[in-house]
């Protein structure tokens, strides 16, 4: 740990300043939090992008979210094979452990993840072709996705278009997971896929009776 460095200093006043406002006047709260453990209804799988607030999106406060970000905002299929799957244990803990209700996927416009994709699949990103390409396996999740969109003539719409699979290969994957399936056979558990236009602020839908994202 001799490489670990102390924090820039913009960040030690910007917590200084946390800590004597919005901590200080919610001091209740936050204790509230810490003693009695966090009961969030929902969990919410999204891209690491610094873009993506999911919090102020939904005005959202502190506990009530269980977030998990990764890249793109994928899900890989359920494979109990013992090793590292940082994305499904968050998945399995939401749902077995915190009994979530709801569980977003949440994609959005511009996602440098699916673009990489994109042009791995089309033969434009050698680089994430190697097998030492931790991003390039980790988009592999997504190739069944390029191939439904892959004829799409504009590459513009194309990628749109793959932003919007990353959304749905995430939610098919997740009812590979027994739990996943049993909530949501059971009623205790409901899917959803939204797209964010960060640009325009907008946020979409995917509607399962259109098959399509309807803007909410």
């Amino acid at each position: 740990m001799d490489r670990a460095r102390p924090l820039p200093s913009y960040l030690i006043q910007r917590y200084h300043g946390w800590k004597a406002t919005t901590w200080a006047e919610n001091r209740a709260w936050y204790r509230r939090l810490a003693d009695e453990g966090q009961r969030p209804r929902a969990m919410v799988i999204s891209c690491c992008d610094s873009r993506v607030h999911v919090t102020s999106i939904f005005g959202a406060d502190q506990g009530e979210f269980f977030i998990h970000r990764n890249i793109a905002n994928l899900v890989p299929v359920c494979e109990a094979d013992g090793q590292h799957h940082g994305t499904s244990a968050a998945v399995e803990f939401a749902v077995t452990a915190l009994k979530v209700a709801h569980l977003i996927v949440l994609g959005h416009s511009g996602c440098g993840g699916v673009q990489g994709c994109h042009d791995m699949c089309c033969g434009d990103a050698p680089e994430l072709d190697e097998r030492t390409s931790f991003v390039g396996r980790w988009m592999d999740i997504l190739r069944p996705g390029f191939e439904r969109v892959k004829d799409i003539a504009e590459p513009g719409a194309r990628v749109r278009a793959l932003e919007w699979q990353a959304v749905l290969v995430s939610l098919e994957n997740l009812m590979s997971f027994p739990f996943v399936r049993a909530a949501v056979e059971a009623g205790d558990l409901t899917l959803h896929g939204l797209w964010a236009d960060i640009g325009e602020g907008g946020l979409c839908q995917f509607d399962p009776a259109t098959d399509s994202f309807v803007p909410l």
